[in-house]
């Protein structure tokens, strides 16, 4: 009995949240997730996450999508998988409400581990274990001001930086996932070392504290953007 009550309960609040949607996207019923594609819903059409209310921006929440509900989640919130019928029961990325809906699988408040997010390991224990770490300057668009903070590229997630306000911070504030990206050199100005990550119209400008550093810099985010994982697989930064 308490089994069917959880299900109805959740069938009842799916049914609220995708009713109260006011876009034009059909509404997808309770019984259909997983058995038929969502509309997915527009990513203009909201500025947070659809589960946990945080406001989306460029670096530290990126938009995903649920592919049972449709919605617009951040990462945390769409780190689960779930199978769906209408994908050949392949396991795709799903929000955590449809993930328990559609597996009946009770989630932890305290999820620890990789499930838990490395945003929530401590710099310093980052820091012990990373392909590279060092103080850079992250500027914002007009390259006049930045943030200055703790870059990482942690040893068991090579392929994303991530940024910490100072090196004994207990969680990150930023995460960059640097798959793809193209890492392009500035020629040096006023005496500042620049380099950036270029992909499409997204562009990250930084500041190294000398050439040095910057060149260590420039031959690790080129070989995690091109995928690179094993440190001593030998690469051509260039």
């Amino acid at each position: 009995q308490d089994a069917i009550d959880r299900k109805e309960r959740r069938s009842e609040t799916f049914k609220a949240a995708v009713h109260g949607l006011e876009t034009d996207a059909p509404a997808l019923k309770t019984e259909e997730l997983g058995r038929r594609a969502p509309q997915w819903v527009r990513d203009n059409l909201v500025t947070m996450c659809m589960r946990c209310k945080e406001p989306f921006n460029a670096i530290t929440r990126r938009r995903h999508h649920c592919r049972a509900c449709g919605y617009v989640v951040c990462a945390r919130c769409s780190d689960y998988k779930a199978e769906l019928q209408y994908d050949g029961n392949r396991l795709n990325r799903v929000c955590q409400e449809c993930y328990v809906f559609l597996t009946g699988h009770t989630v932890l408040e305290d999820r620890e581990g990789k499930h838990k997010g490395i945003l929530e390991k401590g710099a310093a224990e980052v820091s012990s274990r990373s392909l590279l770490c060092s103080s850079l300057q992250l500027l914002d668009k007009n390259g006049k001001g930045g943030t200055r903070g703790w870059f990482v590229i942690p040893q068991d997630d090579p392929l994303v930086l991530y940024i910490y306000a100072a090196p004994q911070d207990v969680r990150a504030h930023t995460s960059i996932p640097l798959l793809g990206y193209q890492v392009r050199d500035v020629p040096q100005s006023e005496s500042r070392h620049l380099f950036q990550l270029v992909q499409s119209r997204q562009v990250f400008t930084f500041v190294a504290d000398s050439e040095e550093l910057k060149r260590r810099w420039m031959r690790a985010m080129a070989r995690s953007a091109a995928g690179i994982t094993d440190p001593d697989e030998e690469e051509d930064a260039d």
